[in-house]
């Protein structure tokens, strides 16, 4: 936050401080305390940040209020208070349906969404933080919005965008989920940092300069690490999306519109999206404590690799057998191990063991308990990477939908007075946007194809929603038409199953994006029950796009740098 305020022109610094997981994780505080709820890193950041920015004239909007902004709201003036620098601090609430019920049927609370739901909230537009800024707060905390909602909302409100704006409502959005992931638009986690010289150690965080027609620039202060160009931007603008409309509570921002193109160094121009109505719901986001998960890492050195991770299976197998066995049991071999190594740790593979419950006690030290008891009588060489524990609990996060209209959206502003932002008043369902036409193929004769990583081509970002996965793919910049003519034909679903076979027998959808010289996988339960849930290695899928590059396929030899 100082760098930001310190570094250089701002007129608003909006901060994301909210995931699925961390929704989970605020639940559980609320749980022990009710009085939180919301992110403390904020009030942390806020002790010196707040001075800064009223003497630089920033506001500031976050969505660190959680399951609690008017919890924070009063924490912040407290901090206000005591650090003497004035601030007309306001919240936006309605977000949290957890007493509501479905369809505001306050009988039902809890129980409406489901057994065991510990958080239940709608993400909401940016409505309320645009009311908030037109009455003067210089901080706007809110609950569950939607990432972009923060950009959008105070570009609304700087321009005066009336609701149905959609074309510059949906630039905004576009820009505020370029920014929503910080560093990841600067050369964070970019696939091409080495092969395009991004020094990545300390890279700046983005800055949005939006316009009145909703088109923007994305750059950096100056003196910052990192890089902005459009393949930095094209990285993020493919994080955590689906088809090419991206549906918000605002607007439904058409991400086959986007254009980009570099204006200059460190200095990306967004222009061309158009918007369309929002749909008639909202998402709402719904966690609960899924169970008890318990797991262990057995250390496989050296020789007999197969024959050793056999030997210890059998062994548990026949401990849990024996009592109330779990009701998932899985492992993975993951053969880490090199021939001839000249260091241990190369000469050794990994056997994971992950278990999971309803009970704790099924998975807790009984589990534990067996893998330790064959220290003595296993393997060769056994240990593992870790003393084996008590069980812990997981999360599930689930989706929900629910009318606009049934979901309150309140600004409650620096002078305590309530304002109700009302929905949008015309919506549409949303359909799949029917496939655009690809590029003309490469000729198949006259081009030898080489084995080669996909990667040496095409760059890839994944994520997670839900219990969804996405893997989103651009061909290189330098590689010119024919990369793309290539890739959009070469990289089917089929072809993706191939190289991934985690994904076999998941529906898989494909989206084409030609603006971007981008494909967007979707791949629907590779995650389970979502991110808290950890069902898989990758839990989040941070990383699928990495393997996916990393994966070798036949590429025509003129495009293989």
């Amino acid at each position: 936050m100082e760098e930001m305020l310190t570094g250089g022109e701002l007129d608003v610094l909006t901060g994301d401080y909210l995931a699925e997981l961390t929704m989970l994780i605020l639940g559980r505080d609320r749980l022990k305390d009710p009085s939180r709820g919301y992110a403390k890193t904020f009030l942390r950041q806020l002790e010196t940040g707040l001075g800064l920015a009223k003497d630089r004239g920033v506001r500031i909007v976050v969505n660190a209020g959680g399951l609690n902004p008017a919890g924070l709201a009063d924490a912040v003036r407290e901090l206000s208070e005591r650090v003497g620098v004035p601030a007309a601090v306001a919240h936006v609430e309605g977000d949290d349906v957890l007493a509501r019920g479905p369809s505001g049927g306050r009988s039902q609370g809890k129980a409406g969404w489901g057994e065991g739901v510990l958080t239940a909230n709608a993400y909401l537009g940016g409505g309320g933080i645009a009311e908030c800024l037109r009455r003067g707060a210089d901080v706007v905390v809110t609950g569950r919005v939607t990432d972009a909602a923060l950009v959008s909302g105070a570009s609304a409100a700087h321009f005066g965008w009336a609701a149905d704006d959609w074309d510059a409502l949906a630039g905004a959005v576009i820009a505020g989920h370029v920014l929503e992931c910080g560093a990841q638009a600067t050369g964070g986690n970019y696939a091409f940092f080495a092969q395009e010289n991004i020094d990545v150690t300390r890279p700046g965080f983005p800055v949005a300069e939006v316009a009145r027609d909703g088109s923007a620039v994305i750059t950096k202060h100056p003196g910052t690490g990192g890089a902005v160009t459009p393949g930095t931007v094209t990285a993020q603008l493919l994080y955590e999306t689906a088809g090419a409309r991206y549906a918000g509570p605002d607007v439904t921002a058409r991400l086959d519109s986007v254009r980009l193109a570099q204006e200059g160094p460190d200095r990306v121009r967004i222009d061309g999206v158009r918007g369309e109505a929002p749909p008639q719901q909202l998402k709402v986001g719904l966690t609960r404590v899924g169970g008890w998960r318990n797991e262990v890492t057995f250390v496989l050195t050296g020789l007999d690799i197969e024959a050793k991770a056999a030997l210890v299976r059998r062994q548990m197998e026949a401990e849990l057998d024996a009592g109330q066995r779990p009701a998932e049991v899985t492992w993975s071999l993951a053969r880490t191990d090199t021939p001839d190594a000249p260091v241990q740790e190369e000469a050794s593979a990994m056997l994971r063991l992950a278990v999971r419950d309803p009970s704790e006690e099924t998975v807790g030290r009984v589990v534990s308990g067996a893998a330790i008891e064959l220290a003595l009588a296993s393997f060769p060489g056994f240990h593992v990477t870790a003393p084996p524990g008590k069980a812990s609990p997981y999360g599930v996060f689930e989706v929900a939908w629910e009318d606009a209209g049934q979901v309150p959206h309140v600004a409650v502003l620096p002078d305590a007075s309530r304002v109700e932002i009302p929905p949008p008043q015309k919506t549409q369902q949303l359909a799949p946007v029917p496939e655009p036409a690809l590029p003309e193929p490469l000729p198949a004769s006259g081009r030898p194809l080489r084995r080669a990583p996909l990667g040496v081509v095409a760059g890839a970002r994944s994520g997670d929603k839900g219990g969804s996965a996405n893997v989103g793919v651009w061909v290189r910049g330098d590689l010119g038409e024919d990369a793309w003519r290539w890739l959009a034909h070469a990289l089917t679903v089929d072809e993706l199953r191939r190289l991934l076979p985690e994904v076999r027998g998941l529906p898989v959808t494909r989206h084409v994006l030609p603006n971007l010289r981008a494909l967007n996988f979707v791949v629907e339960g590779l995650l389970g029950e979502g991110v808290a849930s950890q069902a898989r290695f990758d839990p989040q899928a941070k990383a699928l796009g990495e393997w996916l590059r990393s994966r070798q396929t036949d590429i025509p030899e003129g495009l293989v740098p």
